[in-house]
């Protein structure tokens, strides 16, 4: 199985985790990776574990690194990231920056989740 952490992989872990967090559901998810509800419950539940291509899908939907997700690091994403994006890196942005810029990337990610339900509506 995945990397464990008492137990419990932390990937199955950490995909309900930020299933959750999204507010979504396995019957809402599964469909957007093209698997059933049943197959997710089995990722989360650590009785399977997704292909790699998969991971790499799970990463980019919930906007976190497939690191992350394997458990090699506690941080969601990368600050290297972040300072491709801005000028002087990451240590020169202050604090105020830093919750801005997490309030803008929560609401890009909220209308991306929105754009997302509406595209497989139209399906």
């Amino acid at each position: 199985m995945g990397v464990v952490l008492m137990g419990k992989s932390i990937l199955g872990r950490r995909l309900k985790e930020l299933r959750e967090k999204h507010k979504l559901t396995q019957k809402q998810v599964a469909p957007k990776f093209g698997i059933t509800n049943y197959q997710l419950s089995r990722y989360e539940n650590d009785e399977s574990n997704p292909d790699p291509d998969l991971i790499v899908k799970f990463a980019e939907f919930y906007g976190v690194s497939s690191d992350y997700l394997l458990g090699k690091t506690d941080k969601p994403t990368y600050d290297e990231d972040l300072s491709r994006s801005y000028y002087g890196g990451p240590e020169d942005i202050t604090d105020d920056e830093r919750e801005y810029l997490d309030r803008q990337l929560e609401q890009y990610r909220e209308l991306k989740k929105q754009f997302m339900e509406k595209k497989e509506e139209n399906k």
